[in-house]
């Protein structure tokens, strides 16, 4: 009977060391979202707005709730997304309102698409480096930021 306990307390001990460490984040896992990668702004096509995304990068990164910023400019339309701070979390509708409106007040004639959406970041810093690395033409890469802008209105 005692053997009986020691090997099932010893299995019962192997699979749950085993169990926790397929569970387990490591300290790269949960720095992930936290990170700071700082894409340049880009553009995809000449667009009839005098708004430069440089300058709108500018005006949202200045915001004390965010820590990262990924401004595409288009022929049309301008997408921001950015990465809240974790102390911010509970008030992302209110800064995601606030942003709009400023930067709407600031720039008038130019079409917004606001994001604090992860996998909106995740797909405007893809576009970027594929753009960067010449994988996609302008009119590629337009198409693709007015496919990410579908999926964050989506989303909404």
């Amino acid at each position: 009977m005692k053997k009986m306990l020691v090997v099932t307390t010893a299995v019962f001990a192997m699979l749950t060391g085993t169990a926790c460490q397929g569970r387990d984040d490591t300290t790269s896992t949960r720095l992930a979202l936290m990170k700071t990668t700082n894409p340049e702004p880009i553009r995809t096509l000449d667009s009839n707005t005098k708004t430069s995304e440089k300058d709108v990068k500018k005006e949202v990164a200045s915001m004390p709730e965010l820590y990262d910023v990924a401004v595409i400019k288009g022929k049309k339309d301008i997408l921001v997304a950015y990465k809240v701070k974790h102390m911010y979390r509970f008030r992302m509708k209110a800064i995601e309102k606030k942003l709009t409106k400023k930067l709407e007040k600031k720039y008038p004639d130019a079409n917004f698409t606001v994001s604090s959406d992860y996998k909106i970041f995740l797909e405007a810093s893809r576009l970027k480096d594929e753009v960067k690395r010449g994988k996609m033409s302008g009119k590629e890469a337009e198409d693709r930021l007015q496919q990410i802008i579908k999926l964050q209105q989506e989303k909404t």
